[in-house]
């Protein structure tokens, strides 16, 4: 997988070259026909919704997703164009000729994560989810593949910005190769939410993977750790600050656009968000949609400390909701310990 990649050599490429699809006006007409069927959207896939000018593109940018650069953005839907149900079942069509298989975010079996800012409660407003504060570079717990649709964008700020694996890892293998190792070692102390000591770079079944956030192994004062978990070492604390920092030296940022709909190699992108501010009128309040979802056909093999996230994601024989809107706590319990 060609994931090694630098912010000036990406500068120099073509649109073609960066994944940024645009829907024209034929593709367009062919979601339009689709929606004309009246599926519902946990049925939609890509056998029964056919794209004649678009599905060869999206073909592309699967492979691509999964074999080459990691990331893609589909531009050219407008949201204002739709409504909630159809905007739902156009993401869900396109989403599936990149991978078929969706995956439960939660213990309610949620499949469609809403993020929005919450400041109803001081919980909320400091949560992932829900805060507009900067997050820090990390993984999905689960999916090869994370995918959101934007409805909405803030008033200023929140650009999706994503940074290589491949590429941190190839930096420190030829200034620190020590903490390669450290990042290899099956000591880290993860709380997600059960405890759970594994590595955070994997040498798998010939690929580099991924996987780690810093909530889960250090906390913060939104996520208290518990007393009794181990804590990092000087060392564990050291390779994540490397890791950070040669993600932000060679980071990528997309201005997103409402409509857009992006995907990105869980297992070899890093992603993290920049603080955003939303303003007074509805469009101008940042609203993605979120999925993880995985391929049959072009699935990484995953590392078996990983599995049980994955089973519990994929396989797990269990409830499956779909909410087109943000729903109360009951509905969309919060993670104690988000990535």
């Amino acid at each position: 997988m060609r994931t090694s990649w630098s912010l000036p050599r990406l500068s120099r490429t073509s649109k073609a070259c960066l994944a940024c699809t645009l829907l024209d006006n034929r593709a367009d007409s062919d979601c339009k026909l689709k929606l004309d069927l009246g599926l519902d959207g946990d049925v939609v896939n890509k056998d029964n919704f056919p794209l004649p000018t678009l599905g060869a593109a999206l073909d592309c940018i699967a492979r691509d997703v999964h074999q080459g650069k990691g990331f893609a953005v589909v531009r050219g839907i407008d949201p204002q164009k739709h409504s909630v149900e159809d905007l739902t079942v156009l993401y869900l069509g396109i989403q599936g000729y990149i991978a078929n298989q969706r995956g439960r975010q939660d213990k309610k079996g949620n499949m469609l994560v809403h993020i929005v800012a919450d400041n109803t409660t001081q919980a909320k407003a400091d949560h992932h989810r829900h805060s507009t504060s900067a997050i820090t570079f990390h993984n999905e717990e689960s999916g090869d593949v994370v995918s959101w649709l934007t409805r909405n964008t803030a008033a200023a700020g929140g650009k999706c910005i994503i940074a290589s694996a491949h590429t941190v890892y190839n930096i420190l293998a030829a200034t620190r190769p020590d903490i390669i190792r450290t990042l290899s070692r099956s000591d880290w102390p993860f709380a997600l939410p059960k405890f759970q000591c594994r590595p955070i770079l994997f040498h798998h079944d010939g690929k580099i993977i991924i996987n780690f956030g810093r909530t889960p192994l250090m906390g913060n004062p939104t996520h208290p750790r518990p007393a009794h978990f181990p804590s990092l070492t000087h060392r564990q604390i050291e390779a994540l600050d490397a890791v950070e920092a040669i993600a932000r030296a060679t980071q990528m940022e997309i201005q997103t656009r409402a409509g857009d709909i992006h995907f990105i190699n869980n297992l070899a992108i890093l992603h993290r968000r920049e603080a955003f501010v939303n303003g007074q009128g509805p469009d101008e309040r940042r609203h993605l949609v979120r999925m993880r979802v995985r391929s049959e056909s072009l699935g990484w093999s995953i590392p078996a400390e990983l599995h049980r996230e994955w089973f519990d994601a994929f396989e797990k024989p269990a409830d499956r909701v779909w909410h087109l809107e943000p729903m109360p706590d009951a509905f969309f319990p919060l993670r104690k310990y988000p990535n």
